[in-house]
């Protein structure tokens, strides 16, 4: 007990301003990294000391549970740090804890080494080589050791080393991912070295990579090269308004495969990286983050166009979003059939934040502006001219000439 409090009591001291995702201390101290390897050390000193006095049996029982403890409170606040919404991660977790867990009770019963050494008499052929099941669970532990402590190193670059260093959050992305796959690389090499795996023969499956990326895999090579690409050259970056094949929207992210566009209705569309490098796309705040927007306004013809326009553009003015410089400017545009016929232009500098509402505060308060100053808002209206028509002559029955007679001496009909 006096090491475990010893132990919290550092953590307390030491943790006071601590960031809410550490994996050292976790959410509420006790659920860190530094909580048990702390409680471990003390414990295991504690052990040292009182061995040449008295053995305390407890002490040789708390060590391994410690040790247990610490290893799961390593993967489980790595794992939770790098994939947050993983479920594959948080099943992971839980598998290690359950084994974990059962090495410790094992363990604590006396029958860790026996079962260790059925796991060593099991042996299994794998071309010239016998392994035993016994190195193949420790060079899977090994190597899944050297793993996590690869996503944790990767993960502390990108989050503490690289917003100080790279400004730019698309070269931070890409600096990111880049880090993360030289790191995990070399842990991996370094778990197939610790799991007895020979590097050598690595060569082989390197070739047969590269010839099923020739074939089978280019278009997803293409994709995830393309990615990397786009976050070098920057032409598209993360914040970003696009419009591709007619989808406009924010860059969310830039996937090694795809590019997440948001539009501003909640639809989202998943663009391949390839698409982006090999066909148009319009960047609409690539060279210049503003905008131009425009409202169409109609005014009776026996409105005042100069004043009509001082009021559009101070309507467009007051606007919260609009920006002053460059400022609003109001056009007459067209003699229309009910009306003068202006547009307003006005900029923004954050489209992310949305462009309809913005627009409709900008009508509102022309709407109001107007009504105010008594310019009439002309509806659509026609004109139809009735013209009466011409009188009928008088009728007179001597115009009716009388039919001719028939060689029979009967009249002729018609």
């Amino acid at each position: 007990m006096g090491c475990l409090l010893v132990a919290y009591a550092i953590c307390w001291l030491a943790g006071r301003k601590r960031p809410a995702d550490s994996v050292w201390f976790g959410r509420v101290l006790l659920d860190g990294l530094l909580f048990p390897l702390l409680a471990l050390v003390l414990v295991y000193a504690a052990r040292i000391v009182l061995d040449d006095y008295h053995r305390v049996p407890l002490l040789r029982i708390a060590a391994p549970v410690l040790l247990s403890l610490a290893g799961i409170r390593l993967l489980a606040r790595v794992l939770t740090m790098v994939f947050p919404a993983s479920a594959m991660a948080r099943a992971t977790e839980r598998v290690f804890s359950w084994l974990a867990w059962l090495a410790v009770v094992l363990w604590i019963l006396g029958l860790l080494a026996p079962v260790m050494a059925e796991m060593e008499a099991i042996r299994f052929t794998i071309g010239k080589t016998r392994v035993s099941l016994l190195g193949i669970v420790q060079g899977v532990l090994s190597s899944g050791l050297l793993l996590v402590l690869a996503l944790w190193l990767s993960a502390t670059v990108e989050r503490k080393v690289l917003p100080d260093a790279v400004s730019d959050l698309s070269l931070r992305k890409a600096a990111g991912n880049a880090v993360r796959a030289l790191l995990l690389l070399v842990g991996f090499l370094f778990a197939l070295s610790a799991a007895g795996v020979d590097l050598t023969a690595l060569s082989v499956l390197g070739g047969a990579v590269g010839v099923g990326i020739g074939f089978g895999l280019q278009k997803l090579a293409a994709n995830y090269v393309s990615g990397f690409v786009i976050l070098a050259e920057r032409s598209v970056r993360i914040g970003d308004t696009v419009r591709v094949e007619g989808f406009e929207g924010i860059v969310a992210d830039i996937k090694t495969r795809y590019t997440l566009i948001r539009a501003g209705d909640g639809r989202a569309s998943i663009v391949p990286n390839e698409k982006l490098i090999t066909e148009r796309v319009e960047n609409l705040s690539l060279a210049d983050p503003r905008m131009l927007l425009t409202t169409d306004v109609s005014v009776g013809y026996d409105s005042d166009p100069q004043h009509v326009q001082r009021l559009l553009e101070e309507a467009a003015l007051g606007t919260q979003r609009v920006l002053a410089d460059p400022a609003p400017s109001a056009r007459l545009v067209a003699f229309g059939a009910d009306g003068l016929e202006f547009r307003v232009l006005y900029w923004i500098d954050d489209p992310q934040n949305g462009q309809l509402n913005v627009r409709s505060d900008v009508n509102l308060r022309v709407l109001r502006a107007l009504r105010q100053a008594g310019v009439d808002i002309p509806y659509p209206q026609r004109v139809l001219h009735v013209k009466q028509a011409p009188a009928a002559a008088p009728f007179d029955a001597t115009m009716i000439a009388p039919a001719p007679a028939t060689p029979s001496g009967t009249a002729a009909t018609g």
